[in-house]
């Protein structure tokens, strides 16, 4: 796998993100797209050794297409100028916990990530009812993955949600709209050779937060 290139290609689209480029240079994203296919498959074989539940996925289960939905964006760039790979059980579909890396070179901007991200409704009632059961074994876990791993408090709720107790243990993980850890990296972190056996020591350690979290979506999918 070479990561330069496919860095050194999304950093090229950012600065060129039209149909024109895009069709003249259509080599050069076959080639990346393979490279990403190469990474994503060796990602799940990774994944596959910890977690058990991920393991005979494709690298089309846990990639993106390049091609952005512009049609009520006021940001008509044709073209997504990151990347990343999902690995989680039955697919990035699923709405599943699972493990994520991100490369965004345009902006500097990559890490791992564990959790989930961005729930439906009746999953994220589901996490927070179990929370207000058993709050503690979620906060272990978490604290299982790590003083290097920040919980994505983006977008939270400033309030408590409807039905639920500020006085309650770890009450302000009530508050989070997305269950999900994350560890920044560098490109020097993604370039070295041991990126990969790296990435994958660092999410191993999100495995138990996976495993409750997924208990709760499969409660959520149950009542349904």
């Amino acid at each position: 796998m070479n990561m330069k290139e496919l860095l050194d290609y999304y950093l090229r689209l950012s600065q060129h993100n039209e149909k024109p480029w895009f069709d003249e240079h259509r080599a050069e994203y076959e080639a990346s797209k393979r490279e990403l296919e190469d990474f994503a498959e060796a990602f799940i074989q990774g994944v596959g050794t910890f977690d058990p539940r991920c393991r005979g996925l494709q690298p089309k289960d846990c990639t993106y297409r390049i091609y952005r939905d512009v049609r009520f964006l006021a940001d008509k760039r044709p073209y997504k100028d990151w990347h990343g790979v999902y690995v989680c059980p039955q697919g990035k579909k699923s709405g599943r916990a699972g493990y994520y890396i991100h490369f965004e070179p345009a902006n500097d901007h990559y890490f791992v990530c564990g959790g989930l991200y961005n729930p439906s409704r009746e999953v994220l009632q589901s996490v927070r009812e179990q929370l207000s059961l058993d709050s503690e074994e979620f906060h272990r876990a978490v604290l299982a993955c790590g003083d290097d791993f920040y919980l994505n408090w983006d977008n939270a709720l400033k309030r408590m949600p409807r039905g639920f107790c500020e006085t309650d243990l770890h009450s302000e993980y009530y508050r989070l709209k997305s269950y999900e850890i994350y560890k920044p990296l560098s490109r020097r972190d993604v370039l070295a050779p041991d990126f990969l056996a790296k990435a994958l020591s660092y999410l191993k350690r999100c495995y138990s937060l996976n495993e409750w979290l997924n208990r709760c979506v499969d409660y959520a999918y149950e009542n349904e």
